[in-house]
Formats: C-alpha cells, structure tokens, sequence
C-alpha cells in the first residue's frame, strides 16, 4: 500500500533517476525554462518533436487525442486541433467532477495555437465527465525519463497514472490505443527503471530526431486502490465518488 517499504523505495529511486535528469538537462541548456527540476522538462525541440510524431501512420490514424497539459507537449496538442484532431486535457490535480477539459476544432473561438495552451483551454474549452468522453486513439504524455522498454518516470504527482486508470476503467483505452511521449534525447535512459503496478508504460517513444518503438509495455487494468492514500482520495472528487461506491 502506499506508504510501504517496497512503495517508499520505488519512490526513492525514482527520484534519485528524476534529479539525474534534470541535471543532465540543465547542464546541457535543453530545457526552455530555467530549470528543469521539478516538472516535465519543456525541452527544446520539442516543436521538432511534435512534427516527427505527426509523420507517424499512428497519429494520421488519431482522430481523439489525450494530452497532458505540460508546455513540453503544446506543439503536439496544437497540430492535433489545427488538423482537426478534438483534444481532451486533464483540469489540474484533477480537482473537479468533471475532470477534463474537451478541445473540439468545430468549436474553438480561439486559434488551435492559443486553445492548445492550459491556460487558455481553461477559459474556452467545457469540463467533461469522463463517462461523456469518447474512446481514445492516442494517448500523449510527458515524462521526465523513459527506457526503451517503455517504462516511464514523470515527475511525481502520479496524476497521469490517475488519468490512465480511470479512462482504462471507463473504457476509453483500448488494445489499439497508442501511448506516446515525447521527450528530449537526454531524457531517453539504456537501463532498467523502477515501476509500481499501477505505472503505465509507453508504446512510442518521440523525441527531436528519432521515434522509438516499445513492445509489451505495461497498462494497469485501472484503479489500483491500495497504492492511494486517503488524502490522494479525497482531494479528487471523481476517485472521491468511486471510493464511495466501492
């Protein structure tokens, strides 16, 4: 359960791989930002990124994307809605009943540019219940490290995983959805990553000058309940009414 001593050193060794890192990054003045401790590196290239991944067969395929809402990832989120892609992006912390936000192209009174950003999105674009969402075909995330296994580490707050699980549970992830990232080259490790059950793992690894391809990478049926604290919990109001229910 959260808290354990298994939980507490897979935590720990996550971190330790987070601050290489971002260290590796800052050394190397990859990142827009001044740092990149503490959040998904928004690295330079990432525009560069965005356009290898919208030369895949996967992504012309994609007609509902999921998109983290990182700086790291705009480029991404506004090529899907400038091609007519709709966009769904998590609210922060996940802290409302309906808990993502649904960018429709038909229905933008902004230019996909501008409703790409979180932001904006915020002030133009409806919450949705999940319930209300349509299945997925890619899933785009940001990451702080990933393998070339696919295994992932972001940067903490465990809210994509969260995202993952309750889409997994409502169905909106199926076998044919594709998990993507998109990440600075430095960000790609040659070594085993630590992981918990209840981590999603990546099927296409993007970043400025190549795409990589992962096989058997994990995907949690949903919900692993054990590994949440109760304060986690209650914070988010649609786990908040799943637990109730449970």
């Amino acid at each position: 359960m959260k808290g354990s001593g298994v939980h507490v050193q897979v935590d720990a060794a996550k971190q330790r791989i987070r601050e290489r890192v971002w260290d590796l990054l800052d050394a190397a003045g990859a990142v827009h930002d001044d740092t990149a401790h503490g959040r998904i590196p928004n690295f330079k290239g990432s525009e560069a990124a965005a356009d290898r991944l919208a030369a895949l067969p996967c992504w012309a395929a994609s007609r509902i994307i999921k998109a983290v809402p990182d700086k790291a990832q705009l480029p991404v989120r506004a090529r899907a809605l400038s091609e007519g892609k709709t966009v769904y992006m998590a609210v922060p912390k996940l802290a409302d009943p309906r808990p993502f936000y649904l960018l429709d192209p038909a229905a933008l009174t902004v230019p996909a540019e501008a409703a790409a950003s979180s932001k904006v999105a915020a002030t133009v674009a409806p919450k949705v219940h999940v319930e209300s969402m349509q299945p997925v075909d890619m899933l785009v995330v940001g990451s702080v490290a990933v393998n070339r296994a696919g295994v992932r580490i972001g940067k903490g707050a465990g809210y994509s995983d969260l995202e993952f699980a309750f889409l997994m549970e409502a169905g909106l992830i199926g076998p044919d959805t594709v998990v993507v990232t998109t990440v600075h080259a430095r960000q790609v490790l040659d070594e085993e990553l630590p992981s918990m059950p209840h981590d999603f793992g990546i099927d296409v690894i993007v970043t400025p000058d190549e795409v990589l391809t992962c096989q058997g990478a994990h995907r949690p049926a949903g919900l692993v309940w054990e590994d949440l604290d109760a304060e986690k919990i209650a914070s988010i109001p649609a786990l908040a009414a799943r637990a109730t229910g449970r």
